[in-house]
């Protein structure tokens, strides 16, 4: 098992297949994109299950599908079904905005996934579109529908809440868990390197952040009462409305410290394992897929060099990456 220095088992790993998105979301990436990698630097389908079979091996027994979008990637359907097979996992999920969600609900659970959560900042079509700088609200509730329908459960829908843009839509989003069985999970934007303007529309950077505190308040009227928490189950804390059928997250870096209960690594899609999200430290371990060097002592030297937490409060923000360069 993977234990890091301060006792906490690491048992959940998130690899980001690709950086490349068809969104261009203000939080995620600037309006102009970034250069994306190089495509012979990203990892290949053989890279990652090696990857994810020595992590297994390793005591890791969960693992997320990221990106960038890792729908966009032509063998994300092969990643899945490979990963799968891998004895000692006995959770694989992915993230994704859903905009090709509709089409590849079905094949990936064929191929064995269990579940998705997807990107939903706000109901309201317009803004939607504002906040992704493109995209298409109606084809978002496509692919949840179509998750439905292919038993990728629990779904959870996540929502970055910005001051000034979608905090009013808090409790109509946590509504949604009265009349369908799914995670609303409300997280609080993240400093990491999305401090430019954003443009016409937004608030400027000293008013976007609104804490989890703010969120409560929100939604006093609803009643909520504590979800224990499941083990291993990360740094999400967990409510429920009264009679409601699904549950409402957190998700706060910032304005409730999470860090105690990180159980995470992550992986680039360059091939660059990184110990924590908000901390630009990153281990390489490109050459050592491609020379047969032993993986698992560089899982083993993330762990060990994994951070007591972040250093947000600090003003130490991460600056090397976006959002979709890491994989979130």
């Amino acid at each position: 098992m993977l234990i890091d220095p301060f006792g906490r088992a690491i048992t959940y790993l998130r690899i980001s297949v690709t950086d490349r998105c068809n969104l261009r979301c203000a939080y995620c990436l600037p309006a102009s994109g970034v250069q994306w990698l190089p495509a012979e630097t990203l990892l290949t389908l053989e890279d990652i299950v090696r990857v994810a079979q020595t992590a297994a091996n390793a005591g890791i027994t969960k693992i997320r599908l990221t990106g960038g979008e890792p729908l966009v990637r032509s063998d994300i359907v092969e990643i899945v079904h490979r990963i799968a097979a891998i004895p000692g996992l006995n959770d694989l999920s992915l993230t994704t905005n859903g905009l090709l969600l509709e089409a590849l609900a079905q094949p990936l659970a064929d191929a064995g996934l269990k579940r998705v959560n997807i990107s939903l900042d706000t109901l309201d079509a317009e803004r939607y579109h504002r906040i992704t700088r493109f995209g298409n609200l109606t084809a978002v509730w496509k692919g949840i529908e179509a998750a439905e329908a292919a038993g990728l459960r629990p779904i959870k829908l996540n929502t970055v809440v910005v001051n000034g843009f979608n905090e009013d839509e808090i409790p109509s989003l946590a509504r949604l868990t009265m009349e369908h069985p799914w995670r609303v999970r409300f997280i609080e934007l993240m400093p990491l390197s999305n401090q430019q303007d954003w443009g016409n529309g937004f608030p400027p950077l000293p008013e976007r952040y609104y804490p989890v505190q703010k969120m409560h308040e929100k939604l006093a009227d609803l009643n909520l009462v504590p979800v224990p928490a499941s083990p291993g189950g990360g740094p999400e804390r967990t409510f429920r409305i009264p009679e409601a059928l699904g549950t409402l997250g957190f998700i706060s870096p910032l304005g409730d410290h999470f860090c105690a209960t990180c159980n995470r690594l992550r992986l680039t899609a360059d091939g660059r394992l990184r110990s924590c999200l908000l901390l630009d430290n990153e281990i390489s371990i490109h050459a050592a897929l491609h020379s047969g060097a032993d993986l698992a002592a560089l899982l083993q030297k993330a762990v060990s060099e994994k951070p007591k937490g972040h250093e947000l409060a600090t003003h130490n923000c991460p600056e090397s990456r976006c959002m979709s360069q890491i994989g979130g």
